[in-house]
């Protein structure tokens, strides 16, 4: 069963046009990841997804209902979380005041339960949680996004180059840890990435894109084995 599905979807900036008729899915408890240069339109599907794009033609359903119209705030609330490139953490508060904000809109009483879940999915942050966000590394700030993302308690999980400026070993660490925690959770997610083996290595499901369009997807595994894929468009 798909959780997100992308039909015909077109959309850009004011007039500029950048995504060309994508059709999209991915399945409940699924990882799937978009692959593709700068500026081929990657950031720009995630913004599709979430209502922020100042036009999108087609049509995003999330869990059956569709979604294409409604605000960001609105799809967020439906179970959708967006770790944005750049990461977006509040440098001036805590790792623990960041990770309380991703709760602000609960109303249940399993906060504290999913703190302690995510420190200890993530030891770093339990080591810092006193500290400024602004005063730590960017892996440990990408880090940090993804487990505020995670306190919404979503069902999809969006991702923007989660590797973007971190050093090897961090991105391993990171990848490693959302492969972790689809396996464990079940928590789908959708990730736009530039490093193409490791995302792969975590994925179902994969799509490339190029210009706006989507020039290749199907089965991960396939498309980490298929050499004129890998050729033209991975990049190894």
């Amino acid at each position: 069963m798909s959780l997100l599905e992308l039909r015909d979807v077109s959309g850009g900036y004011g007039p500029v046009q950048v995504l060309r008729d994508l059709r999209l899915e991915v399945a409940e408890g699924e990882v799937a990841v978009i692959l593709g240069a700068n500026g081929a339109g990657k950031t720009t599907t995630l913004r599709a997804i979430c209502g922020m794009l100042d036009r999108v033609e087609g049509q995003v359903f999330f869990d059956d209902s569709e979604v294409t119209s409604r605000s960001t705030q609105a799809i967020a609330r439906a179970g959708v979380a967006h770790v944005p490139q750049g990461r977006g953490t509040f440098t001036d508060l805590t790792v623990d005041e960041n990770l309380r904000l991703g709760a602000i809109n609960r109303r249940d009483n399993g906060v504290e339960a999913d703190l302690d879940r995510w420190y200890e999915a993530f030891p770093r942050l339990a080591e810092r949680r006193t500290q400024a966000a602004g005063s730590m590394s960017g892996g440990e700030q990408q880090m940090l996004a993804i487990a505020r993302a995670l306190m919404s308690r979503p069902r999809l999980l969006l991702l923007d180059e989660p590797s973007l400026g971190l050093a090897p070993l961090i991105t391993k660490e990171v990848f490693d840890r959302l492969g972790e925690i689809n396996r464990t959770e079940g928590l789908t997610m959708l990730i736009v990435e530039q490093n193409a083996t490791l995302a792969l290595a975590i994925a179902h499901r994969g799509y490339v894109l190029e210009t706006g369009t989507i020039v290749a997807s199907g089965d991960a595994a396939e498309l980490t084995a298929d050499e004129g894929v890998r050729k033209a468009y991975l990049g190894f």
